[in-house]
């Protein structure tokens, strides 16, 4: 079974100038195979991306909650051997029993990437009433002032 160890990075928050990327986005998606090519060279995995909360100060004593782009990164801990191959004379070997399906590997909590829930269909609205303005009511009596309205 494999061990793996595990980084976590901010991702970036914008692009960088790139010769040919003359959009945001391309330079924005060029910052970021940049990033995910240094990580493969130190031998990191890219897992996923999140974006989780984080509560931080805001003036002298109010909080607010913020919330960070990050890149998570795996890699092994341990390089698995390799099978060593003998020069020997070849031995003969018995024949294999039938073989019996083998168990699903046992996995850890947050070993899969999360998935999205499935959709719920939506549920029946009641239309409400058109807003109008409502209406003045009528004058009782007669009316005064100028006669000129």
């Amino acid at each position: 079974m494999s061990s793996y160890e595990y980084t976590v990075i901010p991702a970036p928050a914008r692009g960088e100038k790139a010769k040919g990327a003359k959009t945001g986005i391309d330079r924005f998606a060029a910052t970021l195979a940049d990033v995910l090519n240094d990580m493969a060279r130190d031998g990191w995995d890219y897992v996923r991306a999140e974006t989780l909360p984080a509560e931080e100060r805001s003036g002298l004593t109010s909080r607010s909650t913020v919330y960070h782009n990050l890149l998570i990164f795996r890699r092994s801990l341990a390089a698995e051997p390799a099978p060593r191959l003998e020069a020997a004379a070849p031995v003969s070997q018995p024949e294999p029993a039938p073989a019996e399906p083998e168990p699903a590997p046992v996995r850890a909590p947050f070993s899969q990437p999360m998935r999205a829930m499935p959709k719920q269909p939506p549920q029946a609205r009641v239309p409400e009433p058109p807003l109008t303005a409502p209406q003045p009511a009528a004058p009782v009596g007669p009316r005064l002032g100028p006669a000129s309205r």
